[in-house]
């Protein structure tokens, strides 16, 4: 069985909507996505990576389980003011986040959703951690063809998407003269708000289909970006391939 597998048959297991893994990177800093079992997951899965925040992101944060059997409950919606709306408005009405770890060795978080409300029983919960052992065994097997070096996780797509999403990041931060990380904010926020994948938007920002441009915008709070056709740059595009000048932001 790999890591996907286990993932999927979580999932099944538990009648769920679907599981998702994120992986950790340094005992404690989410990456992106890993494997997501059905089309609502992997909205949850970016729409936690795009705000950090979210059952999972907390999971990370606490080292424990999170356990929400109603995301439109008033305590969810005050815990996760952006997440658990946007979740619920997704379909999601419930959602169960493991840690992927055994002592010092964490390396990821499992999620479950389900698009009913309704806590988990005695018996599906202790399902759920079985599968977050099997997963971390899984993950740590070199014997199943994955090292013990979390990193490795991270398939041949995964890292492409990665890439481009440093390099869409540094054409932002030079269109803009902006810092990095609000270069990344950007990005996040263009992706949440016209819910894409933030891997599809950097994509389409380097192909010049899209650009973000500072300017009057939809009202939030700080600098507002909206998109414009990239036939007349003004001279600021970088080349696409070009790295991200400075510190690269990996959330």
């Amino acid at each position: 069985m790999s890591v996907r597998h286990a993932v999927l048959a979580c999932a099944d297991s538990l009648g769920a909507a679907g599981a998702g893994l994120t992986m950790v990177r340094n005992g404690g800093v989410p990456t992106e996505p890993l494997i997501a079992s059905s089309a609502i997951t992997t909205e949850l899965e970016e729409l936690q990576f795009l705000l950090g925040q979210g059952p999972g992101m907390d999971a990370v944060a606490g080292h424990g389980p999170v356990l929400v059997g109603d995301l439109a409950d008033p305590d969810a919606q005050r815990q996760w003011p952006v997440f658990a709306p946007a979740a619920v408005e997704r379909g999601a009405r419930a959602m169960f986040a493991f840690p992927v770890a055994a002592g010092a060795a964490f390396i990821g978080v499992l999620d479950v959703c389900r698009t009913s409300a309704g806590s988990l029983d005695q018996q599906e919960l202790t399902d759920a951690l079985i599968f977050a052992d099997a997963v971390l065994l899984l993950a740590l097997d070199s014997r199943g063809g994955i090292t013990s070096d979390p990193s490795d996780l991270l398939d041949t797509e995964l890292s492409a998407r990665r890439a481009h999403v440093h390099q869409a990041t540094g054409m932002v931060a030079a269109q803009l003269e902006v810092p990095v990380t609000d270069a990344l904010a950007a990005l996040r926020a263009y992706a949440f708000t016209n819910r894409r994948l933030l891997g599809d938007v950097a994509a389409d920002l380097l192909a010049r289909r899209i650009r973000l441009s500072d300017g009057p915008g939809n009202g939030q709070a700080g600098p507002v970006y909206r998109t414009a056709n990239f036939g007349d740059d003004g001279g600021n595009c970088v080349d696409p391939g070009a790295q991200p000048g400075g510190r690269q932001e990996e959330e």
